[in-house]
């Protein structure tokens, strides 16, 4: 392994590493991320148009593979970066007083994949934000931001110490919080309404918690067909933000 510096160690100061070309490239976009060193291999870099006080390290397939968990698809990519600043959540509500963005909500939602997946979603249908515990939720890693394809930097996410006390502050800034649950006697369809619509969803398995149901407007199911017990959190996220944009 060569490089313009000193060989890379591990990650410092608790930084995650990221990998493949969508993460990595929109980390380098982003103007909030600070992305501190990036390794690849000669052909990948080459396409980028990196700024010249960047570290960078020249590797090859093999170096990488070692680079990342269970020699994950890198594309010839990996980059050390500083979490994001943290954003709080009547920043992110301010932001959004003057539109119909949904947000989604979070409920202990801790795998890494699926957070990653439903914010994609977020991007692709344009919600305001996630809202996420800062405890019982992922961490910013190289495998959210891979199952995320980029949106990890583009859409905000808000960590909140208490979720039931951030449900109230969505409530009033005007938003109608739907948590779905298959229990549910009504479609989601038939709960949105007019108002803007928070979508809250609980964890893989186990759902929401109760406290978490009490503090929403509705409870509303996809219509799934009985031949499934249910869909995974972030197929849920994706489906339910598809019929919100897409609301008569």
């Amino acid at each position: 392994m060569t490089r313009r510096g000193h060989r890379p160690s591990q990650p410092s100061g608790g930084r995650p590493r990221f990998w493949g070309r969508h993460a990595v490239i929109a980390a380098l976009a982003n103007p909030e991320r600070v992305v501190r060193k990036i390794w690849g291999t000669r052909e990948a870099l080459a396409a980028l148009d990196l700024p010249p006080v960047l570290p960078v390290v020249y590797a090859d397939v093999a170096d990488l593979g070692r680079m990342v968990p269970n020699d994950a698809p890198h594309q010839g990519l990996v980059a050390e970066v500083d979490p994001l600043e943290e954003i709080w959540l009547g920043d992110l509500l301010e932001r959004g007083k003057d539109d119909r963005r949904p947000l989604v909500v979070l409920d202990q939602v801790t795998d890494p994949h699926n957070v990653g997946a439903i914010m994609r979603s977020a991007a692709a249908f344009d919600a305001l934000g996630i809202i996420t515990q800062d405890r019982h939720a992922p961490p910013e890693s190289g495998v959210l931001a891979r199952s995320a394809s980029g949106a990890l930097e583009t859409v905000p996410w808000v960590r909140v110490v208490n979720l039931a006390r951030a449900l109230d502050e969505i409530a009033e800034a005007g938003f109608w919080r739907i948590g779905l649950t298959g229990r549910a006697p009504q479609t989601l369809a038939q709960a949105m309404g007019e108002a803007r619509i928070a979508i809250v969803l609980g964890a893989e398995g186990e759902g929401m918690r109760q406290n978490t149901e009490a503090h929403c407007d509705q409870l509303a199911k996809l219509p799934i067909s009985p031949k499934v017990e249910s869909l995974n959190v972030s197929n849920a996220a994706a489906i339910a933000l598809y019929a919100v944009t897409v609301r008569g």
